[in-house]
């Protein structure tokens, strides 16, 4: 078992960006939070499935060039290699859980 508390981590960007709340040995998963005009930048992996839930915001997932816009409650699940990004065209933050399995953290490529 491991515990852990979301007030304890940091985001990669300070007060925004990816922030991993448990890293391996199966999976890893965490929150994003995008500022306004933020994006999470367009990237793919080569063996790793990723799934992103939106519980609020309506900014775009786009994933392999298609643009889709989000609804809160909304959950996107993304096969290995299909290119993604998330872009927050809106004038609120954006809160994202996300899930990637298997662990394997050099498996990221940007696009």
């Amino acid at each position: 078992m491991e515990r852990i508390n979301a007030q304890e981590k940091e985001y990669r960007h300070g007060d925004s960006g990816p922030k991993y709340l448990h890293r391996g040995p199966n999976l890893e998963w965490g929150v994003v939070r995008l500022k306004p005009q933020d994006s999470l930048g367009a990237h793919g992996h080569k063996e790793v499935e990723e799934i992103f839930y939106f519980p609020e915001g309506t900014p775009l997932m786009v994933v392999n060039a298609q643009e889709y816009r989000v609804r809160p409650g909304d959950a996107f699940r993304l096969e290995p290699t299909e290119t993604h990004d998330i872009i927050n065209d809106t004038d609120q933050p954006v809160h994202v859980v996300f899930i990637k399995c298997p662990y394997k953290p050099d498996d990221k490529y940007s696009v």
